[in-house]
């Protein structure tokens, strides 16, 4: 099932409220269709690789960057993440600061990201960029972005999670789609599709039938040590809880108990209390993911007892191929080589 912001009918065979909701989703789909085919995104004097998804909702864009910026910096690049900060009250343009910042003024994602490389959060994507570049930032890395094109980037890589898909196959509100499958397609450089399922396989046959190359990848996480033979209470808000409980489970824990709650939640005190009460009553121990926990960080009272008491399991996206990933680090910065030397002429 999907997170629990996204109607549910989105990710079930085409029904009557998508088909009650075909005209406005047509709608929906035009206006995208004509903002991205008629975008004038500003450049930026480095190369600039943006990571998308098709839909609302998670798809591993975060891990999916995490592991790029990783990669360029062992290319020798110095790469930087430009994100809006979803959740988040900072407008920017703002340098993340993992040891003073917080999700709600940063949001989840940039928290992350930060651990890696500097991280600039922006709502205006190009002065984001802009700042990044000047200082010093030769590579910078997009954290979504694909559909608005605010800014001029040399590559899209689409991430696609072959467990979830692209659910029904409609626009918002009829479905997940941000836009016209066919349309986003026409301005996708590559597709990297994350994890086994056959839930991706339309957007498969259409990156193929559009000579879209196609990378693979996995998010890969480890037994939680001293927890494989104790009950759980596993909690979550991201796109996909379900994928973290069964994450969970084919690590071979044993969850008592789990918690969904809507993607990016920000937990209460209320929320805290109720786990925590549950966690010693049941007599469990407290499990959720990277991205949850770090909404908890600099919290005190029943929030702060959550963090503590929690354990989060850390993941880590793997390509198939490292070849693949150094080819395409490679031609982002051969493109934006070719930009130049066309800017110049």
């Amino acid at each position: 099932m999907a997170g629990s912001e996204a109607p549910p009918f989105w990710y079930q065979p085409r029904s009557w409220q998508a088909f009650c909701l075909a005209p406005a989703s047509w709608a929906y789909g035009a206006v995208a269709r004509f903002r991205m085919e008629t975008a004038r995104p500003p450049q930026v004097t480095a190369p600039v690789l943006c990571i998308g998804n098709l839909t609302v909702g998670g798809s591993g864009k975060t891990p999916t960057a995490i592991a790029i910026g990783k990669a360029v910096a062992e290319a020798g690049y110095r790469p930087g993440f430009l994100t809006r900060g979803y959740g988040g009250s900072v407008l920017g343009p703002h340098r993340v600061d993992p040891e003073h910042d917080t999700a709600l003024t940063v949001g989840d994602e940039p928290l992350l990201l930060a651990r890696t490389a500097p991280t600039m959060v922006a709502g205006n994507r190009a002065a984001g960029a802009r700042q990044l570049a000047d200082d010093g930032i030769d590579f910078i890395i997009m954290d979504d972005g694909f559909q608005s094109r605010s800014v001029y980037y040399d590559y899209a890589l689409i991430a696609l999670d072959a467990r979830r898909g692209i659910g029904n196959g409609a626009v918002i509100p009829a479905g997940p789609l941000r836009a016209p499958m066919v349309d986003q397609m026409r301005h996708a450089d590559a597709l990297l599709r994350i994890g086994d399922g056959d839930a991706g396989a339309s957007v498969i046959r259409a990156a193929a039938r559009a000579a879209k190359p196609m990378m693979r990848a996995d998010i890969v996480a480890s037994p939680l040590r001293g927890l494989k033979t104790k009950p759980l209470l596993a909690y979550s808000g991201i796109g996909d809880p379900d994928k973290f409980f069964d994450t969970l489970r084919g690590l071979g824990h044993w969850l008592t108990m789990t918690r969904a709650y809507g993607d990016h939640h920000f937990f209460t005190e209320a929320d805290a209390e109720d786990l925590l009460l549950h966690a010693d009553l049941e007599n469990l121990e407290l499990v959720t993911t990277e991205k949850d926990a770090v909404r908890l960080t600099h919290t005190e009272g029943p929030l702060g007892e959550l963090r503590r008491r929690t354990r989060t399991l850390p993941v880590e996206m793997v390509f198939e191929s490292p070849v693949a990933l150094e080819t395409l680090i490679g031609e982002v910065a051969e493109r934006y080589h070719q930009r130049r030397i066309r800017g110049a002429s």
